[in-house]
């Protein structure tokens, strides 16, 4: 199992899908580092060769943020929206949708179970016509 950026690629998927399970690399992303280094992108991880592992690991530790880098880079960020006190940070503080979604439906993983309130609903003594 080759070892690219940290992390253990799978090696019976081609090479392109494999290194999209590093942090940071996605479908483009995979394919523009395959064509940089000149590898084939269908290839799988296993028929791999150490010289083409190894040009994989070197041009991806030297063009790209990824993995623990990139998340630590993100949760500061995060962090400095929340200090500074900017709509987005208190959004991030509430766990509610930072980009401007609806909450009045939707968004329920951000904003957890629904939570019944009294006085909602039906109606009591109301009669079905």
């Amino acid at each position: 199992m080759p070892r690219i950026a940290g992390v253990d690629i799978p090696r019976d998927k081609q090479i392109w899908v494999s290194l999209q399970y590093i942090h940071g690399i996605g479908p483009a992303l995979s394919r523009r580092v395959l064509e940089s280094t000149s590898v084939h992108a269908e290839t799988r991880a296993d028929d791999l060769t150490e010289d083409e592992v190894n040009r994989l690991r070197e041009y991806i530790d030297r063009e790209f943020v990824v993995e623990g880098e990139l998340r630590k880079e993100t949760s500061f960020n995060i962090k400095r929206l929340t200090e500074i006190g900017s709509y987005r940070g208190h959004r991030h503080r509430y766990n509610l949708p930072t980009r401007g979604q609806r909450t009045r439906t939707n968004a329920r993983t951000h904003r957890g179970a629904p939570k019944t309130v009294a006085g909602r609903g039906k109606k009591r003594g109301a009669t079905k016509k």
